[in-house]
Formats: C-alpha cells, sequence, structure tokens
C-alpha cells in the first residue's frame, strides 16, 4: 500500500517545532494545528487522499455569563488514503468542537469547524507520531532536544520535517525574501513549489508578485519548478 519512502516517513519522530501548547482550566495540553497536520498528509501521501464529514450534529447550546452563546459540535469524520492503483485504506474517529461567540451563526461555524478538525486529526493519529498519536498519552514524554546521546553502536531515530524554507533558498535562484518576511514557507512539492502559511489569501498579492498561480483543484498556490529554474 505505501512505498518505501512513505514508510520511513511515518515511523520517524514527531518534529517538536510542530508542536503547540494550549492551557485550559490550569492544564497544559499538547496539540497539531489542522494546517500542519493536512500540509503533512499532503506531503507524504502525494495529495493521494481526502476526507469526508460523515456525521456533524449540535449536542449542546447554552449562554454564558457574559451573554455569549455557547454551542458544541460533534462530528466524525472519515480518511481515504490511495495509492497509485487506486488501491485505499479508510480511518475514521470522532471530534467534538465548542464555539462561543455574541452571534449564534458565529458560535455554530466555529464549533462546527473545531469538531471537523478535531476528527480529522483524530482519524490520521492511528498513522502514528506523525500526526500526534503520541501527544494523546497519560505519560509524559521525552521530547527529541531532552533525549540523551544514542550509546555507542546505536542510532539516533530521525524525525520527519516538512521541506524547510532554508533548503528551498538553496535550490533555488530566485529570492522570496517577502514571503518569508510575512511568514510564509515554500515547499517543493512533485514539479512544483508550493506556498504554505496562515492567512494566505489575505497575502495573494506579495504570491501573485513573486510569480505564483491558485489552483483550484488543490486550494494551493503553485509555481512550476522548471520556470523557477528559468528565473
Amino acid at each position: 500500500m505505501f512505498s518505501e519512502n512513505q514508510i520511513k516517513a511515518l515511523s520517524y519522530n514527531l518534529d517538536d517545532s510542530r508542536v503547540k501548547t494550549i492551557d485550559k482550566a490550569g492544564m497544559s495540553f499538547k496539540y497539531l494545528e489542522t494546517y500542519d497536520v493536512i500540509n503533512v498528509a499532503n506531503t507524504i501521501f502525494n495529495y493521494m487522499w481526502n476526507y469526508t464529514i460523515t456525521k456533524l450534529e449540535e449536542v449542546a447550546r447554552e449562554t454564558n455569563q457574559n451573554s455569549n452563546h455557547v454551542i458544541t459540535y460533534s462530528a466524525i469524520v472519515k480518511v481515504k488514503i490511495y495509492d497509485s492503483q487506486r488501491n485505499f485504506i479508510e480511518r475514521e474517529d470522532t471530534g467534538v468542537g465548542t464555539g462561543t461567540a455574541r452571534t449564534i451563526g458565529d458560535a455554530i461555524d466555529n464549533a462546527s469547524k473545531s469538531s471537523v478538525s478535531d476528527a480529522l486529526k483524530r482519524s490520521l493519529r492511528s498513522m502514528g507520531a506523525q500526526y500526534g498519536n503520541n501527544l494523546y498519552s497519560k505519560t509524559p514524554t521525552v521530547s527529541q532536544s531532552q533525549q540523551q546521546a544514542p550509546q555507542q553502536g546505536q542510532q539516533p531515530q530521525p524525525q520527519y520535517q516538512q521541506p524547510q524554507t532554508k533548503q528551498i533558498q538553496n535550490n533555488t535562484p530566485q529570492d522570496y525574501s517577502s514571503l518569508y518576511s510575512i511568514g510564509l514557507t515554500i515547499m517543493e512539492q512533485g514539479q512544483n513549489l508550493v506556498v504554505i502559511g496562515d492567512d494566505i489569501f489575505s497575502k495573494k498579492d506579495s504570491i501573485k508578485a513573486c510569480g505564483f498561480r491558485w489552483d483550484g483543484n488543490t486550494k494551493m498556490w503553485y509555481k512550476p519548478l522548471e520556470q523557477q529554474q528559468a528565473a
């Protein structure tokens, strides 16, 4: 089903820089951001995957002390991962999300999106550490930076990292410093360079100025490598 390179990537340790922390009710929780999980899935599975929302429903609604609407949604998401022969495997899980807002519409929007994101990440976690499965452990885990050096004769466990900005800079003649400065990353994906980052639509003018085009199918800004090499 998976290629040798995919299996290797899935077996790598989780890069600590991808892990985020949030404090709730006096406790600290670690998690992966949804866009990060999707980017890693695109990279490892070469875009040959998708997900379907099989159930989405409101499960609770109340008003808090600030007169804000607090709405909770539950979602079930099914993930399909394909190989080059269109064989596929499925993973399915449930997620819950809560939205708090002054208007009911905004609270519903936040809650529904949050529940789908949670279900998507939980569906992918069965693929291993790359999708944060170890973050669900009740036992504290030792980060890569805290691990002791391997003993003589042992090989350190490699980490999987998405293509970094520096790698693209070293391998391409065009200067993308204007994109890096606004928090965007340039990745090599197949025969294209693609742009990754937050609030990407609000930065479209800067992206267009660097010669990238929008692909409505993959929902990404891209530039053919051959065009880059000719720059």
